[in-house]
């Protein structure tokens, strides 16, 4: 009956290796050459298998005492196709010093059982059957790994090969690393965009589904920002580069998505160390398996296995023991998460990450170009008696070396270009605003408190918004309404987050009490702290963290320079990519493509999924062995089982590790 059965498991490896092939042939991008070559091997070991036991001991019987080792060699060389790279890492391994990996297990445990079976005179089926299982289990497990890089390699696509450059009328392909910051390139219909930079001409619309994870296309035309790895959809861009090749989005992208796999999470720390103590701990336990009962037994005891018994079961220890499932299933776990937050548009800079976000119970906003659009507009003037037009334009020259959204809308209103040669001592006070002289008069334009200490008595305004109140030669000339305008998402995305689990909403800003209570009342957030400056946010932030538990963690998210330095002391801090400063995202520890701020519970989401996974498999894995273990040390458990134990467990870890890349849903 075993040998049926053990026949007909053979006979579904053949059927599987063969569709396996099939496939393999009909779409040579789903396998890379080395799967399809071990494929082969499988095949072929499977096929002289079942012929070999097609034909019985009693065919090479029958040629007499030369028959027993014609057998033994046909089995040897089969044994060879399948197991050949197994035996030379694992005599690799003990070269190296480096001897307690599962290769040594595997190779000890079925060349032993090979000896074992020549000094019984015995099958060699099991001999070769386990290391053909392992193999099987480990093409699955190249292939699952292969898929989750393919997966990532999608993202790779973004990458430009080349940069048109208009010269003496024609365009020329140049590497993108050779064009220079200020540089014009043209990008025509069909092509990425390869450098950030500015429309100097044309109307287009962009697809940036590789960088959002959203196929919304998002229309450009001269004045617009654009970064590169979105798609020109239609008409021809002239672009401005602004930044060189490796300091652009796509660089600092691929650059983030390729380093994500050096910065370790706990568990995968825990798995590492875990394997260097099992692995000759459970050698050190089947050598003892196959020794100490026997020596009993020879000391009178009674115990009635003799040696065979005990180093069969020694072997089966060590085929059962075999860690793969906990080694490969967890770090590919974090690396299939990773990869799904970037299809989504949620670059995470490692798995160390992923694992904190996932305790997030305390989520901070900034508030400007993070909870609001951060595109401020004038809509009012008030208690000024000179006219509007000059006021703005007062205004809008003092802040004009200032890239603050509140100067930029300044000078939009002022609708006028710039001349920087009637503005002189510029005087920026962080939190409070900005003093110059325009034209040889004194200007002032900033908040109350720039107001209070240049001794200018003010009048309050009631509307809600920015207020920049304006001093003209020490005295009060009225002020200027600028309102900022909340994200289409914003609201939303603070319900997702208390749906999720998260237990406090903060918004730092430095914007009036007025603003920030009304933004605040608005969204639901829980708490608000306002007219911070940046080292103020520090000081809340430092507050925060010494009053929250242990084991919750505290985001930051922030999209400004000045949010640098409270992105890097959170727990993990979160850009926003798209419209964030430089800074902001070097700091961050997680960027979302797409400015959205729903996309944070979505994040959440994500690593909370890839630790239940991981979770999943630990504890699974980690079971399944030690019952098999027992079992086989009782002897109540065959090689078989064994194979179960360690194929069995890493194929079904490998891919319930994979659905960490399928993140629409959640």
């Amino acid at each position: 009956m075993q040998e049926i059965i053990e026949t007909g498991l053979l006979t579904v490896v053949a059927v599987l290796a063969v569709v396996l092939l099939g496939m393999g042939q009909k779409d040579s991008s789903g396998m890379t050459k080395k799967q399809k070559k071990m494929l082969k091997r499988i095949l072929a070991a499977t096929v002289i298998l079942l012929i070999l036991q097609c034909l019985g001991s009693e065919v090479f019987d029958r040629m007499g005492a030369a028959g027993r080792w014609v057998r033994l060699v046909f089995y040897i060389v089969d044994y060879g196709i399948i197991g050949y790279d197994i035996l030379k890492k694992a005599f690799k391994g003990i070269r190296n010093g480096q001897i307690f990996d599962e290769n040594f297990l595997m190779a000890v445990a079925t060349v032993g059982a090979f000896a074992l079976a020549i000094y019984e005179n015995g099958d060699y089926l099991e001999a070769i059957a386990v290391m053909l299982f392992y193999q099987v289990g480990e093409w699955f497990q190249s292939y699952a790994v292969g898929k989750s890089r393919r997966n990532i390699s999608d993202l790779m696509d973004i990458r430009p090969d080349y940069a048109n450059v208009e010269r003496d009328g024609r365009l020329e392909q140049v590497d993108p690393d050779e064009v220079a910051v200020g540089s014009i390139i043209v990008v025509l219909p069909g092509e990425k965009v390869p450098i950030d930079g500015v429309v100097a001409e044309g109307t287009s619309t962009l697809n940036t589904a590789a960088l959002t994870g959203e196929s919304l296309p998002r229309d450009a035309k001269v004045g617009d920002e654009i970064i590169s790895g979105c798609i020109n959809m239609t008409g021809v861009l002239k672009i401005q580069t602004t930044k060189e090749f490796g300091e652009s989005t796509v660089s600092k992208i691929l650059d983030l998505v390729e380093n994500a796999s050096s910065r370790k999470s706990r568990s995968e720390d825990f798995i590492s160390k875990f394997a260097k103590i099992y692995t000759p701990a459970v050698c050190g336990a089947a050598l003892a398996l196959a020794i100490l009962p026997p020596v009993i037994r020879m000391a009178g005891l009674g115990l009635a296995p003799g040696w065979e018994t005990w180093i069969y079961r020694a072997l089966t220890f060590l085929v059962a023991s075999c860690p793969c499932a906990l080694v490969i299933s967890i770090p590919l776990t974090f690396f299939a998460g990773i990869g799904g937050a970037s299809k989504a548009g949620i670059l995470v800079k490692g798995s160390n990450y992923l694992e904190i976000l996932s305790r997030a119970k305390i989520l901070v906003f900034d508030k400007t170009g993070t909870l609001t659009q951060g595109v401020f507009e004038v809509n009012g003037i008030h208690h000024n008696d000179m006219e509007n037009a000059k006021l703005v334009e007062y205004a809008a020259l003092a802040e004009s070396a200032s890239s603050h959204p509140i100067s930029k809308s300044l000078q939009r209103a002022y609708g006028k270009d710039i001349d920087r040669s009637r503005v002189t001592d510029i005087h920026e006070i962080s939190g409070n605003g900005v003093t110059a002289k325009v034209d040889g008069v004194t200007v002032a334009a900033g908040n109350d408190k720039l107001m209070n200490s240049l001794g200018i008595p003010f009048i309050p305004c009631h509307s809600v918004g920015t207020i920049i109140h304006m001093g003209i030669n020490g005295k009060y000339a009225g002020h200027i309404v600028i309102s900022d305008i909340e994200k289409p998402h914003s609201k939303e995305a603070i319900r997702e987050l208390k749906a999720a689990g998260v237990e406090k909403t903060v918004m730092l800003t430095g914007d009036s009490k007025k603003v920030a209570d009304h933004v605040a009342v608005d969204l639901g957030i829980n708490e608000v702290y306002s007219e911070l400056l940046p080292a103020d946010k520090v000081e809340k932030v430092e507050k925060l963290l010494s009053t929250k538990s242990e084991k919750a963690k505290l985001a930051f998210v922030g999209d400004g320079i000045n949010d640098a330095p409270v992105l890097r002391r959170a727990d993990i801090g979160i850009a926003m990519g798209a419209m964030g400063s430089d800074a902001a995202i070097e700091a961050a520890d997680v960027v979302l493509m797409d400015d959205d701020p729903l996309k944070i519970s979505k994040a959440i989401k994500i690593s909370r999924k890839c630790l239940r996974i991981v979770y999943q498999n630990i504890v699974f894995a980690i079971g399944v062995k030690l019952l098999c273990l027992v079992l086989v040390a009782l002897g109540f458990a065959n090689m078989w089982l064994a194979v179960f134990a360690d194929v069995g467990v890493m194929i079904i870890a490998v891919f319930n590790a994979i659905r960490a890349l399928f993140v629409k849903k959640l």
